[in-house]
């Protein structure tokens, strides 16, 4: 019988990771490279990606990462970056859709604050879609085409629990803003592509299971990143287990979805919330 623990063991394989230097970026690239894969780290810019490969590697010096820049929004950049990859004998095994614009709830003075539903800009709408979603679909079309022509792969798509749940708005609010109009809300891009995400990866799971693609997402809460204390305290009410996540509690269950453990798991999303979705 197999030793547990090699069912997540990741060596020889390589994964990629779409948005990787931001803060739950550069932890699923450290998940990956700790269980043996090597990681091609990339972002929008290659100083970005380079950055966040100089930040990982002062904690595990014998990572072996590899920076890319990808503009996910554009079919020919993602080409392009899968065409350098292969030049250099490199194939993508397990993909990680991570890139996504997360606009922070912030308050502004004006008739009617630009995050409120009713005045949001269909600029910002597109930009913020194009990243999260088409870029998830993009890199997909790329890479995970490649791997079902190979016949094995693993994709995993970084939704969020406001996939699963609205934002609820009361936490975003502000004190000193008197005006209904001008209270700054969480926009309405960030749960619908999220919800889009899971919706994607349903499809692409059906899509692709006589290929031996599995297709999984997971769904992180909130992760504790030195907040406002008084949004902290309100969204911590809202969660059972009374706090926010650490950032590098997802590593385990990354590991998990991109690796062997999971081997008979597609189509699914993957819910830590510290229980917030429950209530």
């Amino acid at each position: 019988m197999a030793n547990p623990s090699s069912r997540y063991d990741l060596t020889g394989r390589t994964a990629l990771v779409t948005g990787a230097g931001g803060l739950l970026g550069k932890q699923h690239v450290a998940a990956l490279a700790e269980a043996g894969a090597r990681v091609v780290v990339t972002d929008v810019g290659l100083a970005q990606a380079e950055a966040a490969v100089a930040t990982l590697k002062r904690a595990a010096p014998a990572a072996d990462l590899i920076a890319l820049d990808i503009n996910v929004t554009s079919l020919e950049s993602v080409r392009a970056a899968g065409e350098q990859l292969a030049s250099r004998g490199i194939t993508v095994d397990i993909l990680v859709n991570n890139a996504a614009i997360d606009p922070k709830v912030t308050s502004a003075p004006g008739v009617m604050h630009s995050s409120r539903f009713e005045a949001f800009p269909v600029p910002q709408w597109q930009t913020e879609i194009a990243v999260g979603l088409t870029g998830a679909m993009l890199c997909a079309q790329v890479f995970g085409g490649a791997m079902a022509a190979r016949g094995r792969g693993v994709i995993l798509n970084i939704a969020s629990d406001l996939g699963v749940i609205a934002p609820d708005q009361r936490i975003y609010r502000q004190p000193n803003v008197s005006r209904e109009e001008e209270q700054p809300v969480k926009p309405v891009t960030y749960s619908v592509i999220k919800h889009g995400l899971i919706g994607l990866t349903k499809y692409l799971a059906t899509y692709w299971a006589d290929r031996g693609v599995r297709v999984n997402a997971i769904s992180p809460g909130g992760v504790f990143n030195n907040q406002d204390p008084a949004f902290v305290e309100r969204l911590t009410r809202l969660i059972p287990m009374g706090r926010m996540a650490e950032v590098d509690e997802y590593r385990s269950a990354v590991q998990f979805l991109c690796s062997d453990a999971s081997s008979y798991m597609t189509g699914q999303n993957l819910v830590m919330d510290g229980g917030r979705s429950v209530w």
